[in-house]
């Protein structure tokens, strides 16, 4: 193979005058890259021009859309997408698509073309978040981390709930839920991150619980003391922790799924505070 494919000229055909890549029909390369990914496609779309043909067919990147790629494209504005080709409309949907008042993100995983989505802390039921004294929101620059440019700060309460909900025709699928934390608050010092656990107390006294159900049915549960997830590594002391509450399965698009999810500590005989909520991530499962 790698002989063969050093003999071959940028049209395709072997130097010695033999059969060479470019000789494969296009639409032969196009049933062979329908297997393919799409970073292993755009790779083989430089070896000639058969295959950058091929790699440009809508048959191809059709296969590599979701069943619902259109209703993803009904959430952008219609000059972003109207007129492209597949190939375009893939790349345009591997970005985040903003909706819901740009709290929640969906797009397009680039290698296996499956759904993921993230939703705000501004898209989330918070007890108590209107009480300063309790809770605070503050920005944060650190967009490689962070999905969202603001993220809640648990300051002190004695009934901790974090809800949301979402509904979306996600197409059919295993999916993980994850909450997105982190034990204490942190700033820039010198250009450094550098944590401060000075408010983060209460959170070794009583586990949290995580719980997420679906439309049809599903429902999971689990606990966790948070400071127990810290200690099991001491590298994730002052990081964002992905905590998985659980799986759900969509067997089909239609009707559209509903998910809702919390996260909650209301045992009120001692207070907790210092901690950080950042997201929740809806992931195919591995």
């Amino acid at each position: 193979m790698g002989a063969s494919l050093s003999n071959t000229t940028e049209n395709g055909s072997a130097t010695g005058g033999g059969t060479g890549l470019g000789d494969v029909p296009e639409s032969c390369v196009a049933c062979v890259f329908m297997y393919l990914t799409p970073p292993e496609i755009c790779n083989l779309a430089r070896l000639n021009r058969a295959f950058r043909g091929a790699a440009s067919s809508d048959a191809v990147w059709e296969s590599k859309l979701p069943c619902n790629y259109r209703q993803m494209l009904h959430l952008l504005p219609p000059w972003r997408h109207v007129g492209l080709p597949k190939k375009g409309i893939f790349a345009l949907l591997s970005r985040p698509v903003p909706f819901d008042d740009d709290n929640k993100e969906v797009w397009l995983d680039r290698v296996s073309g499956r759904i993921c989505m993230s939703i705000s802390s501004k898209a989330m039921s918070i007890t108590g978040s209107e009480d300063r004294r309790h809770w605070n929101w503050f920005p944060t620059k650190e967009s490689s981390i962070c999905r969202f440019h603001v993220v809640a700060y648990c300051q002190q309460v004695w009934w901790f709930e974090v809800s949301g909900i979402v509904k979306f025709p996600f197409p059919p699928d295993i999916y993980t839920l994850t909450f997105r934390i982190h034990l204490g608050k942190y700033f820039k010092r010198l250009g450094r991150r550098v944590p401060n656990f000075e408010h983060t107390h209460g959170w070794d006294l009583g586990p949290v619980r995580y719980e997420l159900s679906t439309s049809d049915g599903q429902h999971a549960v689990s606990e966790c003391f948070l400071h127990e997830v810290e200690q099991d590594d001491a590298k994730k002391r002052g990081c964002w922790i992905e905590y998985k509450v659980g799986e759900f399965i969509v067997n089909r698009s239609d009707p559209v799924t509903e998910v809702r999810f919390s996260m909650k500590q209301i045992d009120c005989t001692h207070s907790k505070g210092g901690l950080c909520v950042d997201s929740v991530s809806i992931t195919p499962a591995m």
